[in-house]
C-alpha cells in the first residue's frame, strides 16, 4: 500500500506561482508512474502532468504546458509540480497519484493510489 501526501497548496494572485510537493512512503517508488490530476467542484479529475519510471519521459495537459514543470526525485519518494504564470482557472484541489502500469496515463481510472489533495486557489 502506497500512502501519497501532497504539500504546496495555498493562495497566490494570477501570474503567481506554487510548487507542490507530493512524498510517496513506498520506497519502490521510482518503479511507478507519477501523475497530478485536479479536481473542481461538480466535475471530473482533470489530468494535468505524469511522469514516467524514467524522468526523462514527462506529459501534459495542453492547458499547462510551457507553464507547468513536472518532476521526480527518486532518492526523497518525491515528486514536484512547479507551477508558473498561475491563472485563475487552474483553481482546484490538486492530487497527486500512482500506479505501477503504464497504461494511458490520463485516465484518473487507471491509478492505482492517491493523496488526499491540496488546495491551489489564483486570485484575478
Amino acid at each position: 500500500q502506497v500512502q501519497l501526501a501532497e504539500s504546496g497548496g495555498g493562495l497566490v494572485q494570477a501570474g503567481g506561482s506554487l510548487r507542490l510537493s507530493c512524498v510517496a512512503s513506498e520506497r519502490t517508488f521510482s518503479r511507478y508512474v507519477m501523475g497530478w490530476f485536479r479536481q473542481v467542484p461538480g466535475k471530473e479529475h482533470e489530468f494535468v502532468a505524469g511522469i514516467g519510471w524514467s524522468a526523462g519521459l514527462t506529459y501534459y495537459v495542453d492547458s499547462v504546458k510551457g507553464r507547468f514543470t513536472i518532476s521526480r526525485d527518486s532518492a526523497k519518494n518525491t515528486v514536484y509540480l512547479q507551477m508558473n504564470n498561475l491563472k485563475p482557472e487552474d483553481t482546484a484541489i490538486y492530487y497527486c497519484a500512482a500506479k505501477a502500469q503504464a497504461t494511458t496515463w490520463s485516465a484518473p481510472g487507471t491509478y492505482d493510489y492517491w493523496g488526499q489533495g491540496t488546495q491551489v486557489t489564483v486570485s484575478s
